[in-house]
């Protein structure tokens, strides 16, 4: 039986998730759950600069607090002044050192997440609630939920991308419909589907007069990736726009296209909030922890360790056939320049049968 909620009244909760943009989407459902259970409360968010882009106009957030990019320990003292003992209570959504540091600043009263294992001893001591997290748990929004265990759970989880923003004119010109966005870039090399997968992808949507979206960063990396697959695919039925985008404008793309292909990155997790029907290629990592959360969804893990194909509401996840899969890993090698093999043998085909049984089976359902 669980143990009753606790009735406390809190008036200023910091939530803290100090890692990559998609962490930072996948706390949403914290952060709503956590403004339902105190509607009175001023919920802020601190996390790295250049993450908290997914919270901009989020209506549950009243402030965000961005820690400087390569920020070290020393450089850490203005911030901890800044927050000290500001907040009623401290969920604390990363088990790093620095967030749990935080967290202690920030606080009396701490709920957070942290490893079985003697080096995490000192954090569990100074916690109220430790959601203790093991090698094979449960997905990361149940994971984050589970800091108001003690308040109780909301039965389902929802994702909160940003506010869509107009896209710019040349683009909103250009788009026709039905069109695919492809999301080709990853932020480590082994979860990148092979470019000349993502080139045949393309031109079988081409073939089906789809038109087709290149998404990537503003990096040079992410520009080149995305300029190869436009090289070889070399269709002008595309559009190659890589570093184009904010996150608002993407949210923009994203609800008006007919579906969405990309890796295990934040683009395929926002695909998968703004309700898009989403194709995620998933190769070493297991998407029962990091699938796409499928738009409201209860709290129950979506997916499965492994299967050729899994869906979810507007997700499909796809994995390579290797026995191996997932591993967990940072591919074949553990590195994060690592090939992964499984990526390589997931073949263009599979894939472009999804899209396009996305793209064509609701107009022919209806």
């Amino acid at each position: 039986m669980n143990a009753p909620a606790k009735v406390d009244a809190f008036t200023r909760i910091l939530v803290i998730c100090t890692r990559q943009i998609g962490d930072v989407l996948l706390t949403t459902p914290l952060i709503r759950a956590a403004r339902t259970r105190w509607p009175d409360a001023a919920v802020d968010v601190l996390g790295f600069a250049g993450t908290l882009g997914m919270l901009r106009g989020n209506g549950d957030v009243a402030a965000l607090i961005e820690v400087p990019a390569g920020q070290g320990w020393l450089g850490s003292l203005a911030l901890l002044r800044r927050i000290w003992r500001r907040y009623d209570l401290a969920l604390i959504a990363q088990y790093s050192d620095r967030a749990h540091l935080y967290g202690w600043a920030a606080a009396g009263r701490r709920s957070g997440l942290a490893f079985i294992g003697a080096k995490s001893w000192w954090k569990r001591r100074l916690l109220e609630h430790t959601v203790l997290l093991a090698e094979h748990q449960e997905h990361a929004v149940i994971e984050k939920l589970r800091l108001l265990e003690p308040w109780g759970l909301p039965q389902r989880a929802t994702l909160s991308p940003p506010a869509a923003e107009a896209l710019p004119a040349d683009v909103d010109a250009a788009l026709r419909s039905p069109y695919v966005v492809v999301h080709v870039p990853s932020l480590v090399r082994y979860k990148q589907w092979p470019v000349a997968h993502f080139a045949a992808l393309v031109r079988a949507l081409v073939a089906r007069d789809v038109q087709v979206a290149l998404s990537g960063g503003p990096s040079d990396a992410d520009r080149h990736l995305c300029a190869e697959v436009a090289r070889i695919a070399a269709s002008p039925r595309l559009l190659d726009l890589a570093g184009r985008l904010s996150l608002a404008q993407m949210a923009a793309l994203l609800q008006g296209a007919a579906a969405y292909v990309g890796p295990d990155t934040s683009i395929t997790h926002l695909a998968a909030a703004c309700g898009t029907p989403v194709i995620a290629l998933y190769g070493p990592i297991s998407p029962r922890l990091w699938g796409p959360w499928p738009g409201d969804a209860a709290l129950a893990d979506p997916y499965a360790d492994r299967a050729p194909r899994q869906a979810a509401g507007n997700v499909v996840v796809l994995q390579g056939p290797p026995p191996c899969v997932p591993c967990n890993q940072a591919g074949c090698e553990n590195h994060v320049a690592s090939r992964s093999v499984c990526l390589e043998i997931l073949a263009p085909a599979r894939v472009a049968d999804e899209a396009l049984r996305a793209v064509f089976a609701p107009a022919a359902a209806s």
